[in-house]
């Protein structure tokens, strides 16, 4: 499918044409706009495209929500404006006061690093999910891979792109920093190597809980391996531009491309093998025992129940994806997640209100919108579903809002656990671990039904109230008073 350019010439438009734009990317359902001035923004000019989806002001970034095809109007944006992409990445971003509070910039900064690791944390999770299914599930008999050498070897194989993904997951994120902070890509990409390096596993014969250590004569490092970690992996990176940064300034040029590199990297991984990433460790580990008792202590069922309620409005807010660093740091801590099934459960709430609508409201117009969106959402984005139809109508977002509630209280009664990240949809079942199955398809069939009992019934009285007729009426007359002119 080919976007219609007068479109996206009007969107360059509608956001106050090249001159506002500082930079502009895109992650799974969103273009994200860093704006110079967001009051030239032309929001009705904005819902008038046809492939938007809503819009919203967030952490300093003015995002449009497109949907799964949002890569392809990324590409044709630029394609069609002429955008120069390499120059909108070294831009020096100079609104950093109109970005909100502390908070607000540290979630939105969280949220930028992890995007554009989604696609590999998707894929594997997706992957370990299938490798669950073939060597852990017990069909009667067996599991599948111990009956065949064929699905034994696939078993054991499924194992190489977990492990790249999830293990060795803090040379993505060094990488996704140093990118996301215009510093040097590949020396963020070698600090995340140093930090799960071989040479800090120990081996076989030393005792559980021994450490080997680098003997500098007046002190000792300990060895420690960061695999999987999160914590440690940002903040080590952050350590690096830093450093990168500031020896830049002082460090004449003629001279740079030898000492900076060398000099940054090297303190980098002094720092982060002496206090940041025991630091980070401990911090991490910290988070991820306080969120994994929040949800699996004496209070779980009412703090799934508030979380499976708020989730929906903090998607609204673009920083969603944070969650997947606390999953991530959830698997390093506990070896599993309860968070992933809330988040999953969630998103088919929301689905399940724009199924109502879908099957409810019998405009084709209507359809058309509301039955990709319910598709879309049920596969894990739910971003067309809730701006394209709940929050366009407002009930429906509420009732997904108390089924979502009810659907993550049920399986967080059960103790539900993930072995990793997947699809937030229904193939979240493929990461759920296989003696969770059963309550899990439990808390998704209620995650389905009652919010899309609650919608029908809204919709139902709104229609016999007439409400429905009104705004039919009023589309009606507005396109003939167009047409008229």
């Amino acid at each position: 499918m080919t976007y219609n350019q007068d479109e996206l010439k009007n969107l360059l438009t509608a956001v106050g044409g090249k001159e506002n734009i500082q930079s502009l990317t895109h992650c799974v359902t969103r273009l994200r706009f860093r704006l110079l001035d967001e009051s030239k923004v032309d929001k009705k000019a904005i819902e008038a495209l046809s492939f938007q989806k809503g819009q919203v002001s967030q952490g300093g970034q003015y995002q449009v929500i497109i949907g799964p095809d949002v890569e392809k109007v990324y590409t044709e944006f630029n394609q069609v404006n002429q955008i120069d992409t390499d120059r909108q990445k070294s831009v020096k971003v100079v609104n950093l006061k109109k970005e909100g509070n502390i908070i607000q910039r540290l979630l939105g900064s969280l949220s930028d690093i992890f995007i554009p690791l989604l696609p590999a944390i998707i894929a594997g999770g997706l992957i370990l999910g299938i490798r669950n299914i073939i060597g852990d599930v017990d069909f009667g008999g067996g599991t599948v891979a111990s009956k065949s050498i064929f699905w034994n070897g696939i078993y054991e194989m499924l194992w190489l792109p977990g492990q790249a993904i999830f293990h060795f997951l803090p040379v993505g994120i060094t990488w996704s920093v140093t990118k996301k902070l215009g510093t040097s890509q590949i020396l963020g990409i070698v600090l995340g190597l140093t930090m799960i390096s071989p040479q800090l596993l120990p081996p076989a014969q030393i005792g559980v809980g021994e450490l080997l250590y680098w003997d500098l004569g007046f002190t000792q490092i300990a060895r420690i391996g960061y695999q999987s970690q999160v914590i440690p992996a940002v903040l080590s990176a952050l350590a690096l531009a830093y450093l990168e940064k500031g020896l830049k300034k002082i460090i004449p040029a003629v001279v740079s491309m030898i000492f900076v590199p060398v000099l940054s990297l090297l303190a980098a991984i002094f720092l982060t093998n002496t206090i940041i990433g025991p630091f980070g460790r401990m911090i991490g580990d910290g988070i991820g025992n306080f969120v994994g008792g929040a949800i699996t202590g004496p209070y779980a069922i009412i703090v799934a129940f508030v979380f499976g309620l708020l989730y929906a409005p903090i998607v609204m807010t673009g920083v969603h994806y944070v969650f997947q660093a606390v999953n991530l740091q959830l698997i390093a801590t506990l070896g599993a997640t309860p968070l992933f099934p809330l988040v999953a459960l969630s998103n088919i709430a929301q689905a399940s209100s724009s199924l109502a609508i879908a099957v409810f409201n019998k405009k084709v117009k209507e359809r058309e919108v509301s039955i990709p969106a319910t598709i879309s959402g049920y596969l894990g984005v739910t971003e067309p579903a809730m701006y394209g139809v709940n929050l366009r109508f407002k009930f429906p977002f509420y009732c997904s809002m108390i089924g979502g509630a009810f659907a993550t209280a049920f399986a967080t009664a059960f103790g539900v656990l993930a072995n990793s990240i997947g699809v937030g949809g229904l193939p979240a079942i493929l990461s759920i671990q296989p003696k969770y199955w059963v309550p899990f398809t439990l808390a998704m069939v209620i995650a389905v039904v009652v919010p899309f009992v609650l919608t029908a019934i809204v919709y139902k009285k709104k229609e016999k109230n007439g409400e429905f007729i009104e705004e039919e009426q009023l589309e009606k007359d507005v396109t003939e008073v167009i047409d008229s002119l």
